[in-house]
């Protein structure tokens, strides 16, 4: 299983959460983790692009990043 880090203020605000039984920092975490999780889907969509075993997945892959960062189709190559 891979480790996964998040920001300092990510987690003070889950122990808060957690420990301290906060609910104010709901809003904040649930940002926070789909930061996150964006952040982790668009990693891995480079990382198909460049190891991708031929040129067809590799402009497929590229595609579908470009189309997640959200790079205007006018502005590719």
């Amino acid at each position: 299983m891979k480790n996964v880090q998040i920001s300092e203020e990510l987690f003070f605000a889950l122990l808060k959460y957690h420990l301290v039984e906060i609910e104010d920092v709901l809003l904040e975490i649930r940002k926070g983790l789909e930061d996150k999780l964006e952040a982790m889907v668009r990693r891995d969509l480079y990382t198909k692009y460049k190891t991708a075993p031929n040129e067809e997945e590799r402009e497929k892959a590229r595609q579908e990043y470009l189309e997640k960062v959200g790079m205007h189709r006018n502005f590719r190559w």
